[in-house]
């Protein structure tokens, strides 16, 4: 699989499909880049698509520093100049979405929509912040594996949880998996996202491309009033909830989300033409 030098690292991104336009996609804490496999098979047909690891997760190395969101920002834009595939379709979830609202806002070039997953422009709220740095010391020393219980139920709602169906409780299982298999220094990134700052209302106006924001109804780590927020503040935005859906909505509920971005991509396309 390919990599790129990117601001003095080598990111790992997956790359497939071909097509006039690209869609590049940002994952989530403590996730990587095949949260997105249900979106790359229902774009690739059409499509150039990216998917790539954040440093210090999936399959990038941790070089040790610059898991802030501002230089998770500035790895988006290098990755996208440097593959030459601006401006493409911009898709992040969670810390995904922190990543493309900064990117969108500042470069605004490198990006034609803007899709805006399970995210929120608010800071953490201090109880998290003191819980979850607390579990981020401990896994310092432990690993993650003991915390896996308690991230799968920030990562996937209470519908997905108790599923009766094989296929969501494979994928459950396999992340479950993948999170205890997380490497200690998951925690640099872990504690860059619970001590983010604000990003303010005056910085999402700045966003002027087609955007579409996407909540989960049972998402707890980012409950859909942020969502909302994020929506009311960026000119051109569009709001869709997705019933029995949590945290993860690419993985919980792969087609609604493919259908609002076809929905995003293909008007863009079409006031483009």
């Amino acid at each position: 699989m390919p990599t790129i030098k990117v601001n003095g690292i080598e990111l790992f991104y997956k790359e497939s499909g071909s097509g006039p336009e690209t869609i590049v996609f940002s994952h989530g804490l403590l996730m990587d880049h095949t949260m997105f496999e249900p979106q790359r098979a229902a774009f690739e047909k059409r499509y150039r698509v990216i998917a790539y690891d954040h440093r210090g997760q999936g399959q990038s190395p941790d070089p040790g520093y610059g898991h802030d969101m501002d230089m998770l920002a500035k790895d988006a834009a290098t990755l996208i100049q440097a593959l030459n595939v601006g401006p493409c379709h911009f898709a992040g979830l969670s810390m995904g979405g922190f990543v493309g609202m900064r990117l969108a806002s500042r470069r605004r070039e490198l990006v034609k929509t803007l899709t805006l997953m399970n995210t929120g422009a608010d800071p953490e709220p201090k109880r998290s912040r003191r819980e979850y740095g607390f579990l981020a010391q401990l896994s310092r020393f432990v690993g993650l594996r003991p915390f896996v219980g308690t991230a799968m139920k920030a990562l996937f709602g209470r519908s997905a949880r108790e599923s009766n169906d094989p296929a969501t409780q494979a994928m459950l299982a396999e992340w479950r998996a993948k999170l205890g298999s997380r490497p200690k220094n998951i925690v640099n990134s872990l504690l860059a996202v619970m001590n983010r700052p604000e990003f303010s209302a005056d910085d999402l106006a700045l966003i002027r491309c087609p955007t579409l924001v996407i909540a989960g109804a049972e998402d707890t780590a980012q409950p859909p009033f942020r969502g909302e927020r994020v929506a009311s503040a960026i000119p051109n935005a569009r709001m869709v909830t997705i019933p029995g859906c949590g945290h993860s909505s690419s993985l919980e509920a792969p087609e609604a989300v493919i259908s609002a971005m076809q929905e995003l991509v293909g008007s863009a396309a079409a006031a483009g033409s």
